[in-house]
């Protein structure tokens, strides 16, 4: 079996709406404008082409900082310090140990990662967290000038690890993210905790004969 774990806001913390708040105070004081204004930002084409690699990030600065009449010292610090402040959501980083155990109890399970993320913040998150080496491989977005849902990512992971759709679960807090991979024949889990994705992983280990995780004191 293998399992496939997006980063952010599964197994990574990300809040763009507080980022976006504290770097722009002036402009998030009323309710709504900072979700507006993280979506303005960071849902834009500009950011999708530094997932995908192909806009370097002092572009992304210039561009969103002239589109969206932003301070550009500020939007400078907020986009440079990101993968920085990217640090493990306890719960996620839990399950995650666990199922590591269980490759290393010799179980037929192995742990993949397919992140969106610029190459300047997945260098930063394989510079700082060692536990990145349980991973048996993944794909980060800018590495390959391709980004999720588009299908081509999913089918390259497959086939640079010789992946079976049918023994393969991924997890992604976007469900669209999750509905592409099941069209390739995967298994989906849609994040939305750390609890919630735990018990929906035990569904799926039981499924294919692995045993279950253990119930998380901090649950």
């Amino acid at each position: 079996m293998n399992v496939v774990f997006d980063f952010g806001a599964v197994l990574f913390g990300w809040q763009p709406q507080q980022l976006v708040s504290q770097a722009f105070p002036e402009q998030t004081r009323l309710p709504g404008q900072a979700a507006a204004l993280a979506k303005a930002l960071f849902g834009h084409a500009d950011w999708h082409g530094f997932d995908r690699g192909t806009l370097p990030m002092q572009a992304v600065i210039d561009q969103s900082a002239a589109r969206l009449r932003l301070d550009h010292a500020a939007l400078t610090g907020l986009v440079q310090g990101i993968g920085e402040h990217l640090e493990p959501i306890a719960g996620t980083l839990d399950v995650l140990s666990q199922l590591k155990q269980l490759v290393h109890d010799g179980r037929a399970l192995q742990l993949y990662f397919l992140s969106n993320m610029s190459a300047p913040y997945a260098r930063t998150l394989e510079r700082k967290f060692e536990f990145l080496q349980w991973f048996d491989g993944g794909i980060f977005s800018a590495d390959v000038f391709l980004i999720k849902p588009e299908p081509a990512i999913y089918q390259l992971l497959q086939d640079r690890f010789e992946l079976d759709s049918a023994q393969t679960v991924f997890i992604d807090d976007v469900l669209g993210n999750v509905d592409a991979a099941k069209v390739l024949g995967w298994q989906g889990i849609h994040f939305e905790s750390a609890v919630q994705l735990r018990r929906d992983l035990n569904a799926h280990l039981v499924r294919h004969d692995c045993p279950e995780l253990p119930v998380s004191e901090s649950c």
